[in-house]
């Protein structure tokens, strides 16, 4: 399938990686395209712009992996996959009630009525999908949050005329999806899924740059520097067994040069600074050019395909002069 096809994300999402698809590429395996019967995971799907760009670019790929920890996407994901004709006729059905509607009074009444719905949380998967679709184009910046309950919160966003169905996109989608196997749960849970020419790509949660910046609520439970840690300790697991795994993440270390969190947590991988636009701030002054990391256990890239694939050595997690754990450290910023 080539490049151009129009296969790209059916829903807007935050963090997602369409800005970025040129600099992840270039920092892949330098020999990727000529591996053999590649299995591709993606451990946090999201929005999914990176999985499609590889499933198009690379026919290499024979066996993709997809996961994701929020039920309600994953359930997106099975809906666009294995029917994306009724899929269609839903959407179809509520953007035109929706985009009939004259008055924001009016359409601001209807979002909330369709939010309401939403969060009883007892939907069949088409209606689930359907509900998730009309929320992701209509509320507030397209963002996906919910509070401790679980409860999609995003207010209204006062578009008018949102394409909520793209039937263009979800076929092409649906095509590319026939032969992956999604996933729903933790992380760790795709180990298992890895053989032989295995390549992870890892978009988590990223860490906040300022108390005020997270957008990583779209689980009730919190994405903190444990669960960073957790996903680090994952990724030495990925290298011991001679994966190859590239991780994206934000650069604290660029908002704050005293900030040595991830340089200190990935300090064994090697770390590459990428520029990316952020698009999710509320403010508009406040949007704009932010450097992003990207980590990887191999040396040779699409870049700089010069030295050798080494696996990497990872260094003990003690200093021989301070009993105290290395990732203790980190956790309470001792270091």
């Amino acid at each position: 399938m080539k490049a151009n096809s129009k296969a790209k994300p059916f829903i807007k999402w935050v963090g997602g990686k369409g800005q970025l698809i040129d600099q992840l590429d270039a920092q892949l395996p330098a020999d990727f395209e000529n591996w053999d019967d590649v299995t591709y995971i993606e451990p946090f799907v999201g929005g999914g712009a990176m999985l499609f760009y590889m499933l198009q670019q690379y026919p290499n790929i024979r066996h993709a992996v997809i996961n994701d920890v929020n039920p309600d996407l994953t359930t997106c994901y099975h809906t666009v996959r294995d029917m994306p004709e009724q899929l269609i006729t839903s959407l179809m059905e509520i953007q035109n009630a929706y985009n009939a509607l004259e008055t924001e009074e009016g359409r601001k009444d209807f979002f909330l009525a369709v939010r309401n719905r939403y969060n009883e949380k007892n939907l069949d998967p088409l209606e689930n999908t359907t509900k998730f679709f009309f929320l992701n184009r209509t509320c507030f910046n397209g963002l996906y949050r919910v509070n401790k309950k679980g409860l999609f919160n995003v207010p209204f966003g006062k578009y008018t005329n949102p394409q909520i169905c793209d039937p263009a996109t979800i076929r092409k989608d649906s095509e590319l999806l026939q032969h992956v196997e999604i996933l729903t749960g933790d992380f760790e849970a795709t180990f298992d899924y890895a053989q032989g020419n295995t390549l992870f790509y890892f978009d988590p949660p990223y860490r906040p740059l300022s108390d005020t910046s997270s957008f990583n609520d779209y689980a009730k439970e919190a994405f903190n520097d444990d669960a960073q840690i957790r996903l680090k300790e994952y990724c030495d697991r990925i290298n011991e067994a001679g994966f190859r795994f590239m991780l994206s993440n934000s650069d604290c270390k660029g908002k704050n040069e005293e900030d040595n969190f991830f340089d200190m947590l990935y300090g064994a991988y090697n770390i590459e600074r990428v520029w990316a636009s952020r698009n999710i701030n509320s403010n508009p002054d406040k949007r704009g050019k932010l450097t992003e990391i990207l980590v990887h256990n191999y040396v040779e890239t699409k870049t700089h395909p010069h030295a050798g694939y080494e696996p990497v050595e990872l260094q003990p997690l003690f200093a021989a002069e301070d009993e105290a754990p290395y990732y203790q450290k980190l956790r309470y910023g001792t270091v």
